[in-house]
């Protein structure tokens, strides 16, 4: 079928059904980032402009499922052979290609590393919704009540789980927006 939300997204593998398990917050989540946010750039070096912990692990206080979610800023996300054979080599495996994103993540599915361009509205929204979840406890806390009811539904994907989020994640990223120009907020 076509003219679904994934048509221009490459699965590397296929779809995968895997159970949706949520775990309370782990404080060794962030020291979990920072190994994976050095072998990050130990591979990349200058070409990782940047490297971000996103993702429900990098909210303080939020269940989640238990793997850590890592943005890495790349100056053109399009041009592969900058990035990836690095990643690669550094035992990540290839996962999804997209228009301005490449998800690559380790052969445990414990660390998703996202990579996207620096500047780019993917880096910009990814850091805007986790800034706001630190920041509101309302929004936390709605957000984290619908992570908690999808994940006792059975998925056909975790991309199915991720899209069921979508409504509350615009909703809370509009509010995030207005928050955004009031405080003068920055990536």
């Amino acid at each position: 079928m076509s003219g679904g939300p994934h048509d221009d997204v490459e699965l590397i593998g296929g779809v995968e059904k895997r159970e949706i398990v949520l775990v309370e917050p782990d404080p060794a989540w962030p020291a979990r980032f920072e190994r994976e946010r050095a072998r990050v750039v130990a591979a990349l070096g200058p070409v990782a402009v940047r490297v971000d912990h996103v993702g429900s692990t990098s909210v303080p206080g939020l269940a989640a499922k238990p793997i850590v979610d890592i943005d890495v800023s790349v100056p053109d996300v399009e041009d592969e052979s900058a990035y990836l054979p690095a990643l690669l080599a550094a035992g990540y495996e290839l996962r999804v290609r997209e228009p301005g994103h490449r998800l690559v993540r380790t052969p445990e599915r414990d660390v998703h590393v996202h990579v996207c361009a620096a500047g780019s509205d993917w880096e910009r929204n990814h850091l805007l919704f986790r800034d706001r979840l630190r920041h509101d406890a309302d929004d936390h806390a709605a957000y984290a009540a619908l992570k908690r009811e999808l994940a006792a539904r059975d998925w056909p994907s975790m991309n199915a789980y991720a899209d069921a989020k979508g409504g509350l994640i615009a909703e809370i990223t509009a509010r995030a927006e207005a928050w955004a120009a009031a405080t003068g907020w920055t990536t």
